[in-house]
């Protein structure tokens, strides 16, 4: 990629944050292998079994502080200083439920499928800080009703969060880059075509190639650890 790059557009997937040891989905064996997706994230489990879903999210909540930002956080956070240092800017939207990308250093941040370490409440909408353990037994600090409180999570059924925010930097970008992504999973499977339809170039960084490879324009394919590196390097010069 040798044409001007000063505003950027990153989706960001379960492979980046996998080195650092974040279970991934859909992997032979990864979460959705050991649960059934209906039962623990989707509205219909949730009202079923609250007890489970809170069990599931809560035990994946304790998991957050054993694990550390890798090399690919940390570039893209670097990515986005470097950007910011010569007039251009980076929008980095991430389907990753974690805080990874944070605790490297990124600020201008996109999480469309919700944060593990916020809560919010079904009754009245309002969202909080969240590091605890949640139980049908907490009380919204809102509207003080008990019983409504839920993870902060997309789940399968629901609309992404910040739909219109990624699509307005994507169409304003010169470089749509998607990291660590099956390509399977939509709408943000289809950000790489929305961004060629508009002429924005488009690329992908990942361990192979996804469902959708045949979308982009240039390619990289390793470890996150390793491509997501060298690419920022080829970035900034």
């Amino acid at each position: 990629m040798t044409a001007k790059t000063e505003n950027i557009v990153i989706l960001t997937g379960s492979g980046v944050s996998a080195e650092s040891g974040v279970a991934t989905f859909r992997d032979k064996d990864g979460i959705w292998a050991k649960y059934d997706y209906r039962d623990v994230a989707t509205p219909e489990g949730f009202a079923a079994n609250p007890d489970l879903v809170h069990s599931f999210y809560n035990d994946r909540r304790r998991k957050l502080p054993s694990v550390e930002p890798n090399a690919a956080h940390i570039a893209l956070a670097e990515l986005e200083a470097g950007l910011a240092a010569r007039g251009g800017g980076l929008t980095l939207v991430t389907q990753n439920v974690d805080d990874l990308h944070e605790r490297a250093g990124s600020k201008n941040i996109l999480h469309m499928h919700g944060e593990l370490g916020k809560a919010t409440c079904a009754r009245c909408g309002a969202v909080c800080d969240c590091v605890e353990d949640l139980s049908v037994d907490h009380g919204c600090s809102v509207c003080r009703q008990n019983g409504g409180m839920r993870p902060y999570v997309v789940w399968f059924g629901e609309m992404p969060r910040f739909m219109d925010e990624a699509m307005d930097a994507i169409l304003r970008a010169d470089l749509f880059v998607s990291i660590g992504t099956s390509g399977s999973v939509y709408p943000a499977a289809g950000f790489a075509g929305e961004a060629r339809a508009a002429g924005v170039r488009a690329m992908e960084l990942n361990l192979e190639p996804s469902e959708n490879a045949y979308v982009f324009e240039d390619s990289r394919y390793g470890p996150a650890t390793k491509v997501v590196p060298d690419w920022v390097r080829e970035i900034l010069g």
